[in-house]
């Protein structure tokens, strides 16, 4: 089945929010449910995954349409936001271990 195809059968018949893998890690297109102004429609979500194949965040970011890819482009390339990352990273605290560890628990 061709790709336009497939999408379609999955606008069509998909769930309201269901997510169908693709074969580029880390994305995902996302059924979105019809509201009063708009009927359902596909969107892609990017969620980067682990080592281990789990998604880093726990809500990826959703594009709707080529506008929205070249706006998250355009940030994503700014250089500007490469400094402001790696400024706040050298301010930032030191992580502690791993959740669980003892020092993260609160004795009361």
């Amino acid at each position: 089945m061709e790709l336009i195809d497939t999408l379609r059968v999955f606008l069509e018949n998909g769930e309201d929010w269901e997510r169908k893998m693709t074969s580029i890690r880390g994305v995902t297109i996302l059924k979105l449910p019809q509201t009063k102004s708009r009927p359902a429609s596909l969107a892609i979500e990017i969620n980067p995954l682990t080592d281990k194949g789990t998604p880093m965040k726990k809500k990826g970011v959703m594009i709707m349409g080529p506008s929205d890819l070249r706006a998250f482009r355009d940030i994503f390339n700014n250089e500007k936001v490469e400094v402001l990352i790696t400024s706040i990273e050298s301010i930032a605290p030191a992580r502690k271990g791993a959740k669980g560890d003892e020092g993260d628990v609160l004795h009361i």
